[in-house]
This record gives C-alpha cells, sequence and structure tokens, in this order.
C-alpha cells in the first residue's frame, strides 16, 4: 500500500488537466474520489475518502494551491450538512481551517488534522511540515489514522437507533441517490440533463434552498431549464407531489425559470401517483427496481 496517488495529484494540480480516471476507487475500503474541478479549475483540489457520496463529514486532502498547503482534514460537507459528524471533542479541540488560514477560499469549517507543504524536486514530490521532511511511512500511517477514526465515527452512529443511520430504509434511499450521481452518465437522466457544478464542485445533489434540500436539481442539455428530481422516500405518494411541486415553484421564483420540469423517482408508481399525474404536466414518474441475489461461489 503507498501514496502514489497523493504524488500524481500535486504533480497534476500543476499541469491544468481535470482528468482523475486513473486514480483509484477505493482505498482502505472507503470510496476515493479525486476532484480538479468539472469544466474549470478548482480554487482547492481534494481527495476525499467517504462511505457514501452524502456522508456528510469524512477525510479529505484539500489542497490549496494559492498558499502551497495540503491539509489532511476532518471534512465537513458544505452541501450534505451531516446529522452527525466528528466527535464533540474533535469540534471542540481540533483547529478550524478558517483559524489556520487567513480567509481560506473554501471549507473552513473542516478541521485540522495534518498539514503539508508540497515540494517537486527532480520530478519527485516531497511533504514537509515545519521545515522537515514527512516520509512515506509517516503520510501514510496519518492517512490510516484519520481514516480508522473515521470508521469509528460510523459505528458509533450505526449504533445508535435513531439514527438515521441506522434505518435500513434510509440507507436504501440514500444508496439510490448516490447511485443515481455517480452513474448519472449511463442512466436515462444523464442523456437529457446535466448536472450543476460551481467552482468545479457539485451541487445538484441535496441543492439547498430556504424551504428545505431539493434531493437533485440538473438542467436540461436542450434549453437550459431546471429539473428537479424527488425520491419517493417513507411518505406518501400526497407528500412527495406536494413536495416537489413546492420545490418547482421555489425553483420558478428564485431562478425565474418558468418552464421548470419536475421528476418523481418511486420504487413503484400507484393510483394516487397517476391521478395527480394527469394534472401536473410537467411532473414525469420514473421506477426503479432493486435486483438481489446470491450466487454459490464455485473454485
Amino acid at each position: 500500500m503507498d501514496l502514489d496517488f497523493l504524488k500524481k495529484f500535486i504533480k497534476q494540480t500543476n499541469t491544468g488537466s481535470l482528468k482523475t480516471k486513473e486514480y483509484p476507487n477505493e482505498f482502505l475500503d472507503l470510496r476515493m474520489r479525486v476532484s480538479f474541478g468539472e469544466g474549470t479549475l478548482a480554487k482547492i483540489p481534494w481527495i476525499s475518502f467517504r462511505k457514501t457520496v452524502s456522508d456528510g463529514y469524512n477525510p479529505v486532502y484539500l489542497f490549496y494551491k494559492e498558499q502551497n498547503i495540503l491539509i489532511l482534514a476532518y471534512g465537513i460537507s458544505e452541501t450534505h450538512i451531516p446529522e452527525t459528524s466528528w466527535t464533540r471533542e474533535i469540534h471542540d479541540s481540533k483547529t478550524k481551517i478558517s483559524n489556520f488560514i487567513e480567509n481560506p477560499f473554501r471549507y473552513g469549517d473542516s478541521f485540522v488534522y495534518k498539514h503539508y507543504e508540497p515540494e517537486i524536486k527532480n520530478g519527485d514530490v516531497i511533504f514537509c511540515r515545519d521545515g522537515k521532511e514527512i516520509s512515506d511511512e509517516e503520510l501514510l500511517q496519518e492517512l490510516k489514522e484519520i481514516v480508522n477514526f473515521f470508521k469509528e465515527c460510523l459505528n458509533i452512529e450505526l449504533k445508535d437507533e435513531k439514527s438515521s443511520m441506522s434505518s435500513g430504509l434510509f440507507y436504501m434511499e440514500q444508496q439510490l441517490e448516490d447511485f443515481i450521481i455517480e452513474n448519472w452518465n449511463e442512466t436515462e437522466f444523464g442523456k437529457k440533463y446535466d448536472l450543476i457544478y460551481e467552482e468545479g464542485d457539485l451541487k445538484s445533489q441535496q441543492y439547498m434552498t430556504d424551504i428545505g434540500r431539493i434531493d437533485i436539481l440538473a438542467k436540461d442539455k436542450k434549453d437550459g431549464h431546471h429539473v428537479v428530481i424527488e425520491l419517493k422516500r417513507n411518505q406518501t405518494s400526497d407528500d412527495t407531489v406536494g413536495q416537489i411541486l413546492r420545490y418547482m415553484g421555489w425553483i420558478e421564483e428564485k431562478k425565474q425559470d418558468e418552464n421548470v420540469k419536475g421528476i418523481i423517482v418511486a420504487g413503484k408508481f400507484d393510483e394516487k401517483l397517476y391521478y395527480a399525474q394527469k394534472r401536473a404536466k410537467d411532473v414525469e414518474i420514473f421506477t426503479y427496481e432493486v435486483n438481489f441475489s446470491l450466487n454459490e461461489y464455485k473454485r
């Protein structure tokens, strides 16, 4: 196990390339995602380690290019505000990035675990802290420490019966939302709609409004109009329809878009959805299937 990807990441920040396909998808049993921006270069490229896309908090490398500071952080999402987060000890004892870097462009509410000053010498990348070079073994150990602590936090949350993470239904719904986002270009949605990015970061998922969070907000590839996508969660069809119409009304007014579309994603198409759709002509219904099978392993 090594951190070659981290050295490659630092080198790539000097190239202007946005490509990430050659990076690992998993590391230390967590999903790994690398971002240099979408469409335009991000001011703060990052590498995140997550259980799901929407954990809301997770270990992350944040590279503040302007200051040449790489921070291994107790990351806190700016778009998926977590119900629970890092332990109270972290919140009480660790330094916020906003107190470590003067006026950081983003991610100021995340906490510093370790920081490094990367330097490229003779084609290789070295990492220093306070003038002292950090060995690859130490770098890896520090990453392992924060990842293991993150896993402990998740276990505490899963054992809490009141935690939404402990609910199987919530878990399946969240996985569906994550699956749609991660496989966007391979879905029916990706053929017609684009996800929304700002400063290279995804804004579409759990889009914040002052009346709640839209599951997914996208834009039509042809005309640029907004598309509100809502998953029918553990609620009635009437509640789901009312919710999506409310969000569509908000987008129409706040984004000045009179041709907002709506899509409800449900496990099944029931009679209530049928009659509601007859009157809400600008709302489509998609259904999904979850296939689960057991196959005997034969050597």
